[in-house]
């Protein structure tokens, strides 16, 4: 036995994509402890940062080849958090829980559901990791956990800010269904498209519709003009174009002939 030998080192990590997964994190902790404190414009907010802090730590590890394991399931856990805590718990201060003022059982059923959605965004994250590699890139099994919250989160501001004139206590049942089908949507088998390029190998994977280009300045200035009520609007296009989608496929493949 050589006792000269030096212990081997321990595997460091890279530090730059989970830097902004850690700030993805503080975001998601941020609009936690906001809404704790009735400040849920700011909350929702928070929620819309860690979706860009999700975005890019990804592709800035493809991009400087420091992808890794531990990036990955530290990405993952960060998800729970900002796409699956911090949704719900926003949504129950602003207006589920206002739901215990209808009786007992009721406000059992705000938490409940806030709950639910929690617990779907962690399947719909495990499923996803299991799956890497095996499904077609250009679409999500269920409606993305950033997406989702990115739906519950617009929700939010866009009434939170006071200029529709209608609070959350007064939108509570609104609020428990939009809660519960982005949460079932989660963990459905819809399919819904990615925005991740063709799917081939090779130069092609991230190639995208020359129309998407064009979509995208047409978005931005729109969400220029008015935040809440745009990204709201998006949100509810988006979750609404994956039932849609199956419907038209399902419809089509019944009116072909056998």
């Amino acid at each position: 036995m050589d006792l000269d030998r030096p212990p081997p080192r321990s595997r460091g990590i890279y530090l730059l994509p989970n830097l902004f997964t850690t700030c993805g994190l503080f975001a998601g902790f941020y609009a936690i402890i906001a809404a704790a404190n009735s400040q849920f414009t700011a909350a929702a907010i928070a929620v819309f940062v860690a979706g860009i802090m999700d975005g890019i730590d990804g592709r800035v590890a493809r991009l400087t080849g420091t992808s890794s394991d531990f990036g990955v399931q530290y990405d993952s856990l960060a998800d729970l958090v900002s796409f699956g805590l911090a949704p719900a718990l926003v949504m129950y201060h602003w207006s589920l829980s206002a739901l215990k003022f209808d009786g007992g059982t009721l406000g059992r059923v705000g938490w409940a559901v806030a709950f639910l959605y929690a617990a779907c965004a962690a399947l719909r994250l495990a499923r996803f990791n299991t799956q890497v590699g095996i499904v077609d890139k250009r679409w999500f099994v269920g409606l993305a956990s950033p997406a989702a919250a990115g739906l519950m989160m617009s929700f939010v501001w866009a009434f939170a800010d006071g200029e529709l004139g209608w609070s959350g206590e007064e939108l509570r049942y609104v609020a428990l269904g939009v809660t519960l089908c982005a949460g079932l949507l989660m963990v459905s088998r819809i399919r819904y498209w990615s925005f991740k390029g063709s799917g081939e190998g090779g130069a092609r994977a991230d190639r995208v519709p020359f129309a998407v280009l064009l979509v995208v300045p047409v978005v931005i200035a729109m969400v220029v003009i008015d935040p809440p009520r745009v990204l709201l609007a998006v949100g509810v296009i988006y979750a609404l174009s994956g039932p849609l989608l199956a419907l038209w496929q399902r419809t089509r493949r019944r009116s072909e002939p056998a």
